[in-house]
């Protein structure tokens, strides 16, 4: 079993769930790449994919993660490799997809399914959109991450796993191709999995409202903007 999630803070929370039941048991692979933001024209061919990365140098540039890019800590395509090559080399094996939620799982989940279609009926779908779940304080709650998500919770949530019907193959990849050739640079989920297309600019105003008159550290206020804002990147 190949257990796919889009978010680093979802492994730690999924090594547990398998911890508490070993019918989970198996590999996690993460896709790191945030594809609810920047260029996705052409993004299967060289050209494409060569714009995507200069376009993430540019965004890290001055940052924290400045090198990132050359170094290759998101390589997703190598990702794809490996599973298509686990998929094709045992005929057993099988892929759950992990989303939630959220923009960013869910273009992750297009542009994975989107490539996937030659091993269909293998491919499973767990989709935790407008579902409670019981949070450590015992209080109902409706997680936008999966890392909100209790271990023990992750055990019941298993029993949503359905695979990837037919209809879905072929209209997902649909919509991931109409995703990439709008052209747009922001992308938001209005629910489901409907996405919307928005300006390079859409942050700027909500950005805009968390600075004062007075100095602040810039820290400050994309922290205020991370926790305060209804949509963040």
């Amino acid at each position: 079993m190949i257990h796919v999630v889009f978010n680093e803070p979802d492994v730690e929370v999924l090594t547990k769930a398998i911890e508490l039941d070993e019918s989970l048991a198996g590999v996690i692979k993460v896709i790191r790449d945030d594809y609810a933001v920047g260029p996705l024209n052409n993004l299967f061919t060289p050209e494409g994919a060569e714009e995507r990365k200069a376009w993430w140098k540019t965004v890290l540039e001055g940052g924290d993660y400045q090198g990132a890019v050359e170094e290759g800590k998101v390589n997703d395509e190598q990702v794809m490799i490996e599973i298509i090559e686990s998929l094709t080399n045992d005929e057993a094996e099988e892929v759950w997809i992990w989303a939630a939620q959220n923009k960013h799982d869910v273009c992750g989940y297009f542009w994975m399914v989107s490539q996937l279609a030659a091993f269909q009926g293998r491919i499973q779908i767990l989709y935790l959109n407008n579902l409670p779940f019981i949070n450590e304080k015992g209080n109902i709650f409706y997680p936008e991450w999966l890392s909100h998500i209790p271990p023990k919770e992750f055990i019941k949530a298993k029993k949503l796993a359905r695979p990837v019907t037919t209809s879905e193959f072929e209209v997902d990849a649909d919509e991931w191709s109409k995703i990439c050739s709008h052209g747009s640079m922001v992308r938001l989920l209005e629910g489901g999995k409907k996405i919307v297309h928005r300006d390079v600019n859409f942050y700027d105003h909500d950005l805009s409202r968390f600075i004062m008159p007075d100095a602040q550290k810039a820290s400050k206020i994309i922290h205020s903007f991370l926790s305060k804002n209804k949509e963040t990147t």
